[in-house]
């Protein structure tokens, strides 16, 4: 009896020691919106509104030009980006396009290109948008506090779409970037993008002082600057329908989940 008591007070002990590094962890990771346990991703349901159909609608484009994430539903999508089930979806959408780009036949001849977008495609804002004054989409957009998390260069690399480009790549096809972020984070982004893992691509086209007009219309003109150079765009690759939707949009897209904002 004696033995048990002491065994129960060490793993009380070791349970507190735990549970006090956790704490310390997570205290660690700056402004990180807290999340109620209650609200798993999968599914959360307030009235008159399901966050895992929401989010389906969102994927599908059945839901379009939406400004916000609902409030309801803020808890349930930041489950679902700091989830497990976020990492997995990517995971798939990844496997897909890998099984895809090792059975092309490709032209031989330098002209294959694979089409990335960066924001929540090859690299990730979720640290912005985990902080509590944008609340994972929640909160109206702020283009002075983006602008400022985009300057310091820190997004991480989404580590599966990372093994995408490092595929396409080892099989000779050549990435290329377009991203609507302005021409004056050239540099930034190219920093950021080495240093987590994208060191070599065909071309980085960002949004300059002369582009306008809707987000599928800059990436539309600039995909077919790339056909009309005689790139064969074998791929591509986004979070937002305005990235796989327009003129030459590739051979085939691939999606990857994003419910945090939507670009029209």
């Amino acid at each position: 009896m004696r033995c048990f008591t002491i065994l129960f007070l060490f793993s009380a002990i070791v349970a507190v020691a735990l549970a006090s590094n956790v704490e310390e962890v997570i205290s660690q990771v700056v402004e990180i919106h807290r999340l109620r346990p209650q609200t798993g991703s999968a599914g959360y349901t307030v009235p008159q509104l399901d966050c895992l159909s929401w989010r389906l609608a969102v994927e599908t484009n059945n839901l379009q030009n939406w400004k916000l994430v609902p409030k309801e539903c803020t808890n349930y999508v930041g489950h679902y980006m700091l989830g497990k089930q976020y990492r997995r979806d990517c995971e798939y959408v990844a496997k897909q396009a890998i099984e895809y780009a090792k059975a092309l036949k490709l032209g031989g001849d330098g002209k294959d290109v694979w089409v990335f977008d960066i924001d929540e495609t090859t690299l990730s804002n979720l640290p912005y948008y985990a902080r509590s004054d944008v609340a994972f989409g929640a909160i109206a957009y702020n283009n002075t506090k983006f602008s400022a998390w985009l300057a310091e260069g820190k997004a991480p690399a989404i580590p599966s779409i990372l093994g995408v480009y490092k595929t396409v790549l080892s099989l000779g096809i050549k990435p290329v970037f377009i991203t609507g972020t302005r021409e004056n984070f050239k540099q930034v982004r190219i920093v950021n993008l080495k240093k987590v893992g994208y060191t070599n691509w065909a071309a980085l086209i960002l949004k300059g002082e002369n582009d306008s007009g809707s987000a599928v219309q800059f990436k539309s003109s600039k995909r077919t600057e790339l056909v009309k150079a005689g790139y064969r765009i074998v791929g591509n690759i986004g979070d937002q329908w305005t990235d796989l939707i327009g003129e030459n949009v590739g051979a085939r897209t691939f999606k990857v989940p994003d419910p945090m904002y939507y670009i029209s």
